[in-house]
């Protein structure tokens, strides 16, 4: 039997499953095991902890974010391969949302309040982002990791030399992002202007600086 073609609303509703999930902070196991696992926590000064708590605070809400983008650019990507891409970059995101997710708890900290506002946010960019064109789309995927990679390294400096736990994490991460960007590019997303990179990295820095404390 042929396939049956899915409506915006058939996908809409589709996602909805995942955007909850996302919320409600109880996305699956991830399938790929942590890369810090098997490895032994350090101590840290209180200090130490609180800002490493601080930083991978954002990283997870930088993973609520792409979860957000990737789901509603699945919704409006119009190319089929182009949504089975997407799912394929959120599913790999969820892996370092659960990643982020139980460094927070070792580390003794939670999750942002402010992710369900950056989720929609998010979400309503890459919905955007998927309606105008898939060429936009995939654009704003490379865009966007490419800030996300920017804050990787940055966060990866900050940590300290003994938290080799955090370390393994967001090497990883930054691995799979770099990888993401790049693929965007070559399935024919478009390389944004400086301009536009630039607001993508004044939004950015606002939910770096939100989350990192609230």
């Amino acid at each position: 039997m042929p396939s049956r073609h899915l409506s915006l609303f058939d996908r809409f509703i589709g996602e909805t499953e995942a955007v909850l999930r996302t919320l409600s902070n109880r996305n699956p196991p991830p399938g790929r095991a942590s890369p810090a696992e098997g490895h032994s926590d350090c101590q840290l000064a209180e200090a130490e902890r609180s800002h490493v708590a601080g930083l991978m605070r954002v990283n997870h809400t930088g993973e609520v974010c792409a979860q957000a983008l990737y789901q509603g650019q699945a919704l409006t990507a119009k190319l089929p391969d182009v949504r089975q891409e997407m799912r394929q970059a959120a599913r790999e995101e969820e892996d370092h949302l659960a990643w982020c997710a139980q460094r927070l708890r070792e580390l003794g900290s939670r999750p942002s309040h402010l992710n369900p506002a950056w989720y929609g946010l998010s979400f309503m960019l890459g919905a955007t982002a998927g309606a105008v064109g898939d060429k936009w789309s995939l654009g704003f995927v490379a865009a966007t990791e490419e800030r996300v990679c920017r804050h990787l390294r940055d966060h990866l400096q900050q940590l300290p030399a003994e938290d080799r736990k955090s370390q393994l994490v967001l090497q990883q991460m930054l691995e799979d992002e770099e990888r993401h960007g790049e693929n965007a590019l070559a399935a024919g997303g478009v390389d944004f202007p400086p301009p536009v990179k630039a607001a993508m990295t004044a939004l950015s820095q606002l939910m770096t600086r939100s989350s990192y404390y609230i």
